[in-house]
């Protein structure tokens, strides 16, 4: 095998990734090792092959190191593409002496028998795949990986495609890294001269201090902040056990920089960063050397899969929203957490380098117009850097600034049925009676935004990476932990966990201007399972589905899980007067239960992806989980109501 120091730096580093299409609008984002000069190709089955030269407004360049170029491909249409046909494209651009194509330089994009790769423009928003929570070091199967296995098989069937793979959270784990992992992070910050930058109110000065500092593996807890101000949230939440301000059980290699996160994202996407890297154990404590070993074995594995996951992403359109692992983890749990975080210098840069990163990796190519100011922000930082390598600290800080006050995560796709994807952590409904209390994912006024843009609908798909019907012992324990003034313990973050949220909610879905049909699709909870609600005592009442698919790589205890879906089912039954202790009472809950699961079983645990199709009046008409190890898990639908609560 190569030395990694000796291979030279490809040209593209990392995607395409196909973002946002529509007929009159292509969104295209990728990586490359230098600002490059793109032809795009399209070919409509039937038609004639198109040649686009991308001028500098249709392809924008951002430089995030010396050696690293985020492109986003924004195109123009004129004509529009047809819908439902499927469309090969290609990347030509200059090298030193020839010209070269993106399906000659990266062959595995392209499915066994084709040439090119190739998308499929929706006409509704009625097919859907689904799926959060990818943690690479986690041992299981990856769900991107089952995900390209199940549009291969489909590729003659262009109507088979979903209009969208939507990831509802935790794209990356900013806050849960394996020792390997960081080990290959940072030798491709090296490699490709990621930016630097100095570190405020940090045990270390800079980010170059703090990669070869004692305590950069498995021990970053130690470098992490911990003053003062967070006492009392350390005895409220842990017993007056030592925590720092993150609260995450796996900070021992936190990402820190913006450097860390940007290598993280070409990381976990693309096999062709892994070229430039390894992961030879560095000179590490005997204690962890064993976790460096186990770790490093399951990321092998999951490097094998990346080919697959490049061309899925790469014939797939994709929506992203973030959730706290993109971040940290009990991101914004309550206004303590808030005070405590936003309070310190470093742990507000830490915060803030990981939301610049998912502005340029994940919300550019979901809603460009929504973040333009903040793209042009970033890029003025990004543009500014020194002969040192070094992003200026006052403009870093000022665009962090900006970002922690901006309201416009949230977005929407136009179509049948109308697609709302929220923002449940930036827009929190705090608490104002005790500060420690979780807050609710969204506050009034988000959720009055959110009502208006149902207005009138008939249908309505709402991407909510939390669920907004959960497992109703799940909340209970929650809820009984943040009584006793522990919530963190439990990541008590539901939608039914703060009152003045969760009233406003129902009584949007009761609101007579609203939609007929909701589906609502989740994830965060590392299982799968769907609940069929109806409004009670009310005739015309909305019907909703909750449909969660989780975790894409990432899955719950299965003994312990197997015991709450068991005492779930005994404690909430129909006829316990249990169900009277909940915000839930006015609906009826019908659980469905998944086809292939042990008798009453109704939590699927799994890695994989969920696969959603919709009828015209926007009702599920098949809700499947890709189980990553094979099979399809149907979740059928119940005739005859049970498990009313």
């Amino acid at each position: 095998m190569p030395d990694p120091a000796n291979v030279a730096l490809p040209t593209l580093l990392t995607g395409p990734l196909l973002r946002r299409l529509a007929p009159e609008r292509l969104l295209i984002w990728l990586v490359a090792t230098r600002p490059l000069d793109f032809q795009l190709t399209v070919q409509p089955t039937g038609s004639a092959e198109r040649t686009i030269v991308l001028d500098a407004r249709a392809c924008r360049r951002m430089p995030v190191g010396r050696h690293a170029w985020i492109h986003l491909l924004d195109v123009t249409m004129d004509p529009p593409l047809p819908v439902d046909t499927e469309v090969e494209y290609d990347l030509l651009w200059q090298d030193e002496s020839s010209q070269q194509r993106l399906s000659t330089q990266l062959p595995y994009l392209c499915h066994s028998g084709r040439h090119r790769p190739a998308f499929v423009i929706a006409s509704n928003n009625r097919n859907l795949l689904h799926g959060s929570c990818r943690k690479p070091h986690f041992d299981g199967l990856d769900g991107l990986v089952r995900a390209d296995a199940w549009l291969a098989e489909r590729l003659d069937q262009p109507e088979q495609r979903p209009a969208w793979l939507i990831m509802t959270g935790d794209q990356v784990y900013a806050d849960d890294v394996a020792g390997p992992m960081l080990v290959a992070i940072h030798q491709l910050i090296e490699r490709l001269g990621l930016f630097d930058e100095t570190l405020e109110g940090a045990t270390v000065a800079d980010s170059q201090a703090l990669y070869s500092a004692e305590h950069t593996y498995y021990q970053r807890e130690e470098l992490l902040p911990d003053v003062e101000s967070s006492r009392a949230v350390r005895r409220r939440f842990f017993g007056g056990a030592r925590k720092p301000i993150f609260t995450s059980a796996h900070a021992q290699n936190h990402l820190i920089t913006f450097a860390e996160t940007i290598a993280m994202y070409l990381l976990v996407w693309s096999p062709e960063p892994w070229q430039l890297v390894d992961m030879t154990e560095p000179a590490l404590p005997a204690e962890y050397r064993e976790a460096f070993a186990r770790e490093r074995g399951i990321l092998q594995a999951f490097t094998a899969g990346l080919p697959r996951v490049a061309r899925l992403l790469a014939h797939q359109p994709s929506l992203m929203i973030f959730d706290d692992h993109d971040v940290t983890d009990d991101w914004n749990l309550s206004a303590e957490w808030e005070s405590t975080a936003y309070g310190h210098p470093l742990s507000k840069r830490i915060i803030g380098n990981a939301l610049l990163a998912y502005l340029v990796c994940q919300a550019w190519g979901n809603a460009p117009d929504r973040v333009a100011d903040a793209i042009d922000q970033l890029d003025a930082l990004l543009r500014s850097v020194g002969p040192d390598g070094g992003l200026d600290p006052a403009r870093q800080d000022a665009c962090i600034e900006s970002l922690l006050r901006f309201q416009g995560w949230e977005y929407q796709v136009s179509g049948t049925p109308h697609l709302l994807v929220l923002d449940t952590r930036t827009r929190r409904w705090r608490s104002e009676r005790d500060p420690a209390r979780p807050s609710g994912l969204m506050d009034w006024e988000a959720l009055i935004e959110m009502q208006q843009a149902l207005f009138d609908k008939p249908s309505v798909v709402v991407v909510s990476p939390a669920p907004m019907f959960g497992v109703k012992l799940i909340e209970i324990i929650q809820k009984l932990f943040t009584l006793a003034g522990k919530p963190l313990l439990v990541d008590a973050e539901n939608w039914m966990a703060h009152r003045g949220a969760a009233q406003v909610m129902l009584n949007i879905f009761r609101h007579s201007r609203t939609p007929g049909n909701y589906v609502v699709l989740s994830g965060d909870v590392h299982y799968s399972y769907v609940y069929d609600i109806r409004i009670r005592h009310r005739r015309e009442g909305p019907h909703i589905w909750q449909i969660t698919s989780s975790g894409l790589k990432n899955a719950f205890p299965d003994t312990l899980l197997d015991w709450l879906d068991r005492l779930n089912r005994w404690l909430y039954a129909p006829w316990s007067p249990l169900n009277w202790l909940t915000k839930r009472r006015r609906m009826h809950i019908t659980p469905r239960d998944p086809e292939g699961a042990k008798a009453g079983e109704r939590l699927w645990n799994g890695t994989g992806v969920g696969l959603v199709r919709l009828d015209e009046q926007g009702r599920p008409a098949e809700i499947r989980q890709l189980d990553a190890r094979g099979p399809e898990v149907l979740f059928p639908s119940v005739r005859t109501p049970e498990g009313k609560s």
